[in-house]
């Protein structure tokens, strides 16, 4: 990935070197590509600061272009410039109305203050904008939950599974929904989905064996538990020694 960093900075310099060659416009499409890929370079190597630095000269050199301000947002809400990030996604947005990862973007930093109902219009715009992407309404159900709206986000989810029947997320969390409503036969047969997408996945070996001891199917429950603990889920051993002993 370094090697890569130096490829653009190279290419940066040289470009900077050969402007005369082309006209103004192109020159400036050009250099705008380089600081573009030399951000997303860094961003990889965890360089956020020196990302947001290359997409502004980004911006500086092409203010209308949508794609600056998001990937800028991005690495604003890494560092948790939450009020940034949002500034720059709603820029993108401005430029680009149709731009729903901004939108599904914007609604997570707006999660993250506390903005439920913005946070929900940001996700149903880019469900709008791409139906056919499961990101959207996995965000959007995994929202509703979070607010206790288990029937909303069980409907989502679904969605996000029917477009896409490995997103063993959606599997899991439409599970844990499905526990809050009492529905421990549905959670044990999402659990046990997720279980076959990723065998290796403790936290649903672990919530299976507590929903299969809830329907007093003790022994193959407790099996579930031993195997959450063997696969590094410590808190499994305290279930066992509370309800299996």
């Amino acid at each position: 990935m370094y090697n890569h960093f130096l490829q653009w900075e190279n290419s940066l310099k040289n470009q900077q070197l050969r402007c005369g060659q082309f006209s103004p416009a192109k020159c400036g499409q050009i250099v705008w590509l380089l600081y573009t890929n030399r951000g997303a370079v860094k961003a990889d190597l965890k360089d956020n600061l020196g990302s947001i630095e290359d997409y502004t000269k980004g911006i500086e050199l092409d203010p209308n272009n949508a794609i600056s301000y998001y990937n800028r947002g991005i690495q604003k809400r890494i560092l948790n410039e939450t009020s940034g990030a949002i500034a720059d996604y709603t820029k993108a947005i401005e430029i680009n109305p149709k731009y729903a990862a901004a939108y599904s973007n914007r609604g997570k930093v707006k999660g993250n203050l506390q903005d439920y109902d913005g946070q929900l219009a940001d996700y149903t715009r880019a469900i709008e904008l791409r139906p056919m992407d499961p990101d959207y309404y996995y965000n959007r159900g995994t929202a509703k939950s979070e607010h206790g709206d288990n029937l909303g986000a069980i409907i989502d989810l679904t969605k996000a599974i029917e477009l896409n029947p490995k997103f063993k997320l959606s599997y899991y969390n439409r599970a844990l929904s499905k526990i809050e409503l009492g529905d421990s036969r549905g959670a044990i047969a999402d659990l046990t989905k997720v279980i076959e997408i990723d065998p290796k996945d403790a936290l649903a070996y672990y919530n299976r064996g507590i929903s299969k001891i809830f329907l007093d199917q003790k022994d193959t429950g407790c099996l579930d538990l031993s195997k959450a603990g063997e696969l590094g889920f410590m808190k499994a051993y305290e279930a066992i020694k509370r309800l299996c002993n």
